[in-house]
């Protein structure tokens, strides 16, 4: 039995108008209990108008909508409480209904129970949060998709087609007798892999480009002090958030700050500068700064256009040559400098550098309308599957047996399960029977 659960669906601020939500098996007759209309005859979808009660005492005049499971977000019975938007309010009714038999419900369980009811799988449970937590119009459509299901159709038929071999080995195995069907033999298991693959590496490069759309790039500003990154991370924000002087060495520490760029966000790194300092605090923001530079997606190395480049830049140069850094010169006021990709920060003159970071993204307008897998656990498990059917194959090619091979296949249709969340439901003997008349 589930019991029912109680929470606030709306942000617990002041406003116009606030949701209540419950769900559970008993709902009904929880709500009933301090709702002035009976809700146990419910037996579809319906709208009320009434109050909250506690103890005779009026707590709100509300809209309520009542859902009949399996007709509802969770699969049970549920109810949306529609109520005055003030927190004092929602407070009330929310100590009425877990009075009255709810309890609270802890952090993401109604989307817990939708899942378990089947109503959505763990692709569109990830999507759920991804929605809310969009900072880009770009992302968020990214995320709809997701919850729509779309991303999870891409994943169906590499579980039905690995499912296809593995049921084809063990009819094989099982019902050796029965001539008629297909025989699951070495060839056949690398045939499949080499069809498999370059889907799952389609399916991987979309993703990682997706996850960059979700999530946004890091981006590190790096050079020695006083070539105007602080400068550079103001222009790209279009606002003053590092402090700029002449003084070398002013900033101190890692100056963070978020940019949208066509869809992009960029998250913005201002490091301190790097050289030999016996500063004991700027030595700590130095260590810092190699630290952001090491977690960094993209790094761009400042030089400055209107001096020789000296030993502490051929230095920083070294030492993110590794980071395959975008090299660029600030402070080229007159336009003047050849050194190749120029910009000055004084005269917001940055199109060449964000230029290049979008180059360096390598995102094209397809992908940011196609669904696809968007997050670490969903790409690594991918990346497992891959890895497992490569294993297959090499296996199949040093002939070994093939219930011996099937063990990496198996490995694979679990990672592909587990992206759905389906790997609590494996039984393969159903896919087995779905796919053969083995008893005819």
């Amino acid at each position: 039995m589930f019991e029912t659960i109680v929470a606030l669906a709306t942000a617990p601020i002041k406003s116009a108008l606030s949701i209540v939500r419950l769900s559970g098996d008993d709902v009904f007759e929880v709500v009933s209990k301090c709702f002035t209309k009976d809700l146990r005859s419910i037996k579809e979808r319906t709208i009320l108008y009434g109050s909250i009660v506690n103890d005779q005492e009026k707590v709100d005049d509300v809209v309520l909508l009542a859902y009949k499971g399996p007709k509802s977000f969770t699969g049970e019975d549920s109810v949306e409480i529609i109520c005055h938007g003030s927190p004092l309010v929602c407070k009330q009714i929310i100590e009425t209904c877990i009075k009255n038999g709810a309890r609270m419900a802890t952090n993401g369980e109604f989307s817990s129970r939708a899942y378990m009811h089947n109503k959505i799988d763990l692709v569109q449970a990830e999507a759920i949060n991804d929605v809310v937590n969009s900072t880009t119009k770009e992302a968020k459509r990214l995320n709809l998709l997701s919850l729509d299901g779309k991303t999870s159709d891409l994943i169906r038929p590499l579980k039905t087609r690995i499912a296809d071999i593995l049921s084809l080995i063990e009819v094989n195995i099982d019902y050796p007798e029965y001539e008629d069907i297909e025989i699951a033999n070495k060839d056949k298991i690398v045939e499949v892999v080499d069809e498999l693959i370059p889907q799952i590496d389609t399916l991987l490069d979309d993703g990682e480009k997706a996850k960059i759309i979700n999530e946004g790039v890091k981006v590190a500003l790096v050079g020695k002090p006083n070539v105007g990154k602080s400068s550079l991370l103001n222009a790209i924000l279009g606002e003053d958030r590092a402090i700029v002087t002449d003084i070398a060495g002013t900033t101190r520490d890692v100056v963070e700050g978020h940019a949208n760029v066509d869809g992009v966000v960029l998250h913005l790194f201002d490091t301190a500068g790097i050289r030999d300092s016996e500063d004991k605090i700027e030595s700590i923001g130095i260590e810092r700064s190699k630290k952001t530079i090491k977690e960094a997606d993209i790094v761009v190395v400042v030089l400055d256009s209107s001096s020789q480049i000296d030993d502490e830049d051929k230095q920083i140069l070294e030492y993110t040559k590794e980071y395959n850094p975008i090299v660029v010169y600030n402070k080229d006021d007159d336009s003047k400098n050849n050194n190749g990709l120029s910009v000055s920060a004084l005269n917001n003159q940055i199109k060449p550098l964000i230029d290049a970071i979008k180059e360096r993204i390598g995102l094209d307008e397809k992908s940011f309308s196609k669904p696809a897998l968007n997050n670490a656990r969903q790409l690594g498990l991918l990346s497992k599957a891959k890895e497992s059917l490569l294993a297959a194959k090499n296996d199949a090619l040093n002939d070994l047996t093939v219930d011996l091979i099937s063990t990496s296949l198996f490995d694979a249709y679990t990672s592909i399960l587990e992206i759905l969340g389906e790997a609590n439901q494996l039984d393969l003997s159903k896919e087995i029977f779905s796919r053969f008349c083995v008893g005819k």
